[in-house]
C-alpha cells in the first residue's frame, strides 16, 4: 500500500504531463484554426477568380465557362 502511495504522491508531484498536455492542446487549437483560415481564404480566392473570369468573359485556362 505504501508503494501505490509513493507512486500517486509522484504523479501528483510531476509537472511534465500536464505541461505536455497543455502543450498539444495548444497545437491542437492552432492547427484547427489554420486550418479553418486556408479553407476560408480558399473559398474567397476562388469566388473572386470565377467573378475575374465573368467580368471579362474569359473561359478557358483556369477559369470555367461564364
Amino acid at each position: 500500500m505504501n508503494k501505490i502511495m509513493n507512486i500517486a504522491r509522484r504523479f501528483r508531484e510531476e509537472e511534465d504531463g500536464a505541461a505536455m498536455v497543455e502543450y498539444s492542446i495548444l497545437v491542437g487549437i492552432i492547427t484547427a484554426a489554420a486550418i479553418g483560415l486556408i479553407i476560408g481564404v480558399g473559398g474567397y480566392v476562388k469566388d473572386a477568380w470565377q467573378d475575374l473570369c465573368t467580368n471579362i468573359g474569359r473561359t478557358g485556362a483556369g477559369c470555367t465557362k461564364a
